[in-house]
């Protein structure tokens, strides 16, 4: 570590505010972008000169004496970041002016990324502190905030001095190495070419990039390495960058309240123990505070963003603490929040206004209502399957109005309209089914999309969010999975939906010359999906055409292919079984017949039901044999199915009583179980008679 640590603490010890900030503005500066690698890394990167030398075939002449003084140094450099953070925390708890606190909690923020230092950010009196800084507690340490003595900076500065002599020494020692051993350079690979990719954990950046330049302080050999983090979203919610001490409107409390709310993110992503401990410690009840307090002035400061992020992360790793969120009215709080950053306007009970001239959604008020519709989904998703009271019901119903101006509103970047639209169709998923009506509940106007007479405005708009994403293919499963759940449960529960979502997806058969997965269309798109890798995303997509024709087994062989639909079917045991058994749901569904259309019923005894389209006439290929040739090719591939069983390259697979495909061997023992007790039966009878 370049930064000199033991002068930060001997400027601590002697009170030397103006000297303390400085050496810590020069930490951040140099800092601020960097991750430090951790030991999956340096093992990796420890691999990757050992190839690089081996495939060089350079001679031995470095010894393991390299290796062990970089390990060293990594050590070293760790000791100095863990002395730093214990001398940092107690320093915030003695009482610092607001400019010095500012850049001591910064520092802390950078610190707090490592997972392998946070010990000293783990203890009950930090976590409170740390709460007390970002407005979330108003308890204080249990233990003495005075200043500390002498002897605990003389400890931490001894300690210090202990490693630095060797350090000096390792350093010189690999320099006189590097002179002696030019022709090891291809065996040396400095920070230039040391670009592993690493998983942040400092929630202001989300993604690392490939390569960055090095500063002077990594070019020697045996630097403690970094990872510069390409800047990405947390650029577009914010307009400085973090070095800066002064943010436009924002007062100087506020720029503390948020670093200890960004160390306090970090620290409670990267630690299982202080999660347990924020819950012990019922830090909730203060973030719940926060939020109540934010709802009538929404617009304020990022200090919410900041709170909003920290209460999703502490709802999504401890369950205990979304359902005490629950029971304390956090779906009423969120919702009112929802409501302010949208500018709601009610027209009806549960009906919004939907202003087609409004205003894009800016930057910041869309991230801060996507942390929201993260938080309600995990306050919410164990409701999905339960029947609430009257009163949820109600407090449900007019989140929906909300979450229907959510799927119509428009963000300033097309993505973020994208991202907003896909949490609130998360959100609608997890929300109990019967209290989705209220999508359906408007009045029509004009140029509204309906059916039946009912307003379809809303399905359109996840109609045309699903088609994106089908479009996208990119993380299909996590992409498309929520969206057809969604649709599917609609479907099953309104008719009406269900009668609009089929003409759009499945209308009448007409042109039956392709595979009914071939195309560009929408519902190719979805029967390709039915044939899927991913198991859970293969039975959502052929769930939901099953849906839309009515769990009808006919119906749903017509429109998809006999093939594409077998993975259902068996999972259903709709494989075989008495033809009369063509439904197998409980669902009651309309009488609408589905009739062919006049192109359907002029080809219909010529499509092959397996591929669902009308195939090319394929020459007999036993044409011309006698009937001893055909015997003798039938035998011939028995005599090559029974090897391929015999080798379990393949299984025969057979119907049983009940539809599902079982192993053939399971039905001939089951097929001679039955006729041996049919036997016994018939002896007994006899015997009888």
């Amino acid at each position: 570590m370049v930064v000199d640590v033991e002068g930060i603490i001997r400027c601590i010890r002697h009170r030397d505010d103006s000297g303390v900030h400085n050496q810590l503005q020069e930490f951040n500066r140099e800092y601020a972008q960097c991750f430090f690698f951790d030991t999956e890394e340096r093992d990796k990167r420890n691999q990757r000169k050992m190839e690089e030398f081996r495939k060089n075939k350079v001679r031995d002449c470095r010894d393991s004496d390299s290796d062990c003084d970089e390990k060293d140094q990594e050590d070293r450099g760790l000791l100095l970041r863990q002395s730093l953070a214990v001398v940092l925390v107690r320093f915030i708890r003695t009482g610092v002016h607001c400019r010095l606190l500012r850049v001591a909690l910064r520092t802390l923020r950078i610190l707090s990324r490592d997972k392998r230092i946070l010990g000293p950010f783990l203890t009950d009196n930090a976590l409170l502190t740390l709460a007390k800084l970002a407005g979330l507690s108003t308890s204080d340490a249990n233990d003495d905030v005075s200043d500390p003595d002498s002897d605990f900076f003389d400890n931490i500065i001894c300690s210090l001095a202990e490693v630095k002599a060797p350090m000096c020494r390792g350093y010189r020692h690999n320099t006189e190495v590097n002179d002696q051993n030019e022709e090891c350079s291809a065996f040396e690979d400095d920070a230039n070419s040391d670009v592993s990719a690493t998983n942040c954990s400092d929630l202001d950046s989300i993604s690392c990039s490939r390569s960055h330049r090095p500063s002077i302080n990594e070019t020697h050999r045996g630097s403690i390495h970094q990872k510069e983090l390409e800047r990405g979203r947390k650029d577009r919610r914010e307009s400085k960058m973090d070095g800066d001490d002064e943010e436009d409107g924002a007062s100087g409390e506020e720029v503390a309240k948020k670093e200890a709310l960004k160390v306090l993110c970090n620290v409670v992503y990267n630690s299982t123990w202080a999660q347990e401990r924020f819950s012990a410690l019922r830090l909730i009840c203060g973030l719940k505070e926060r939020l109540s307090s934010g709802i009538s002035c929404p617009a304020s400061s990022s200090v919410q963003f900041y709170e909003l992020r920290l209460t999703f992360l502490t709802t999504a790793l401890r369950p205990e603490l979304s359902t005490q969120l629950q029971q304390e009215g956090g779906v009423s709080i969120l919702s009112a929040a929802l409501e302010g950053y949208l500018e709601v306007q009610w027209k009806e009970q549960y009906e919004c206004v939907l202003d087609p001239a409004a205003q894009p959604i800016s930057l910041e008020t869309s991230q801060r209502i996507i942390e929201i519709l993260k938080i309600l989904f995990n306050v919410t998703h164990r409701a999905h399957r339960q029947a609430p009271s009257e009163a949820d019901a109600a407090l449900y119903r007019h989140l929906v109005a909300i979450l229907r101006l959510c799927m119509t509103r428009k963000c300033m970047l097309p993505e973020d309209t994208d991202e907003l639209q896909g949490h609130t169709v998360n959100l609608l998923s997890a929300l109990p089914l019967q209290c989705l009506d209220v999508l359906l509940m408007v009045p029509l106007e004009l140029d509204s999309e309906q059916c039946q007479g009912v307003n379809m405005d809303c399905v359109h708009t996840l109609l045309l969010f699903m088609e994106r994403r089908l479009e996208a293919g990119d993380k299909a499963k996590e992409k498309l999975t929520p969206i057809l759940s969604l649709l599917t449960e609609s479907c099953r529960a309104h008719k009406e939906t269900r009668h609009y979502i089929r003409k759009y997806i499945l209308p009448p058969l007409r042109d039956v010359s392709q595979k009914p997965e071939e195309g560009c269309t929408l519902k190719s798109r979805l029967i390709r999906l039915m044939t899927h890798l991913d198991t859970d995303l293969k039975h959502c997509a052929a769930d939901f055409i099953f849906v839309l024709c009515k769990e009808n087994v006919r119906r749903f062989v017509k429109y998809t292919g006999y093939g594409n639909a077998a993975g259902l079917l068996a999972t259903r045991g709709l494989l075989g079984g008495p033809a009369s058994r063509t439904s197998c749901s409980d669902t009651l569904y309309s009488s609408d017949s589905d009739s062919d259309t006049e192109e359907y019923r002029q080809v219909k005894d010529r499509i092959n039901l397996v591929t669902g389209r009308v195939e090319r006439e394929q020459t007999d290929h036993m044409e011309g044999m006698t009937e001893e040739e055909k015997e003798e090719e039938a035998k011939s591939l028995i005599r090559l199915f029974n090897k391929l069983s015999r080798d379990n390259i393949i299984q025969p697979m057979g119907v049983d009583a009940d539809g599902k495909l079982v192993p053939m061997a399971g039905l001939r023992e089951n097929s001679l179980t039955e006729e041996s007790a049919s036997d016994t039966d018939e002896i007994e009878n006899g015997s009888n008679q």
